[in-house]
């Protein structure tokens, strides 16, 4: 008769985060439950660049940002 156990190891390795896409990061964050970005879904920064471009306003500056807090990366 063979006997079973369950055993928990706990094991640390060093990963580069460049071996991941960011769509695969993007999606973990999801799962966790992380927001992406300080202001989470970004409705903020996309209604700031829209009253700005509305009014014919320079809005770089926030459409930089949103696509930083979006994807993690700099234009």
């Amino acid at each position: 008769m063979s006997r079973y156990r369950s055993v928990y190891k706990e094991v640390e390795i060093d990963v580069d985060l460049e071996d991941f896409d960011d769509s695969d990061i993007l999606e973990e964050m999801e799962l966790r439950g992380l927001a992406v970005g300080a202001s989470g879904d970004g409705r903020e920064l996309l209604t700031a660049i829209w009253l700005k471009r509305r009014n014919g306003q320079d809005y770089q500056t926030e459409l930089d940002q949103l696509i930083y807090n979006g994807l993690g990366k700099i234009v």
